[in-house]
């Protein structure tokens, strides 16, 4: 190396350093700045119609961002995804009513009851490839959503779970109090994102998308496929319980809706609004969802009509999520901006 090459990287070591810093915390950071402006904001607004949307975005955000790390990051695209949203909801609901135990341990505990559950069911459908993992993920939600019709005796049944989910307070957080289970719900959405991005970019990440973009490539290199796919199974199914159990809080209770094969087909239509190929894309895409459906459900009794109509022009006009497209955008507009 001669003097002057040395010279140079004298000077590029502290800079790679810095950003190398700066990438390890930036997310932490975003992550914080996005808590503070959401927890303010009942400090602005005395709208609960407000508050309750960004509470329905906080749950179907971790359900839809979870099915993410399946569908874009892994290339498992499953119908079945939902049952989690659902077992999450009635685990939580069911620990509360029953057992009476403090909030944190029930989340915990239903945590672990989702584990075991996916990672016996994944354990089966991650050695499917494609369509045959699609409908039997499927399958597997409509046994779990037929269990809970026919249990009714210990889930309701058809009713759902009634008489409302115990609140007990903890750590001075009662989450009786609408503001204070907005902060909880919009706490439980940063750490879920934080935790996934973290699981995205990870070494582990990027063997998902070695996974997704050439499974027989990425066993030939020594990687073991089946056991990447059933540990991102259950990671995903974790984070949809998450998300079950903030709308269980949210309407006091559960409800068999909650475990039907349209939860997962509405984890799609966002996954497709949003756009698969960027981290946020599905938080974009449950906005989008969620406020076609308030706004659309005002003025006419057709509103499915509606949304197949928008998800159309993004299947077919755009090709991609609205995310995917404004990313895609820009880098043509850099690229075009360096070639000058």
């Amino acid at each position: 190396m001669t003097e002057l090459e040395a010279r140079r990287a004298e000077t590029l070591v502290p800079a790679r350093g810095a950003t190398t810093v700066w990438a390890r915390y930036r997310d932490v950071l975003i992550a914080l700045i996005a808590f503070a402006v959401l927890a303010s904001l009942p400090l602005f607004t005395g709208s609960k119609a407000l508050l309750d949307f960004v509470i329905r975005c906080s749950a179907y955000g971790l359900f839809a961002t979870s099915l993410n790390l399946l569908v874009g990051y892994t290339g498992l695209t499953s119908f079945g995804h939902g049952m989690f949203f659902g077992l999450g909801a009635y685990s939580f609901g069911l620990i509360m009513q029953k057992l009476g135990v403090p909030i944190p341990i029930a989340f915990v505990a239903t945590l672990a009851i989702t584990g075991v559950v996916a990672a016996i069911i994944g354990a089966i459908c991650v050695r499917l490839k494609e369509i045959y993992f699609a409908f039997v993920t499927l399958a597997f939600q409509m046994l779990i959503h037929s269990t809970i019709l026919s249990w009714a005796s210990f889930t309701g049944g058809d009713q759902g779970l009634r008489g409302g989910i115990p609140r007990p307070v903890f750590l001075g957080v009662d989450l009786s109090n609408h503001v204070h289970l907005y902060v909880a719900s919009c706490a439980l959405l940063i750490l879920g994102l934080l935790a996934m991005r973290q699981i995205a970019q990870s070494p582990f990440g990027y063997t998902l998308r070695m996974i997704r973009d050439n499974a027989g490539r990425a066993s030939f290199l020594g990687i073991d496929v089946w056991r990447a796919k059933l540990t991102v199974f259950v990671l995903a199914a974790l984070f949809a319980s998450m998300g079950g159990m903030v709308m269980a809080l949210f309407v006091s209770g559960a409800y068999p809706e909650f475990a039907y094969w349209t939860i997962s087909g509405e984890g799609i239509f966002i996954n497709m609004l949003g756009g698969v190929s960027t981290f946020l894309g599905p938080m974009v895409g449950t906005v989008l969802l969620l406020l076609l459906n308030d706004t659309v459900t005002r003025f006419t009794e057709y509103h499915g009509i509606v949304l197949g109509i928008v998800i159309l022009f993004f299947a077919l006009g755009l090709r991609k999520g609205l995310l995917d497209f404004v990313a895609e955008w820009f880098a043509h507009r850099r690229e075009a901006g360096e070639g000058r």
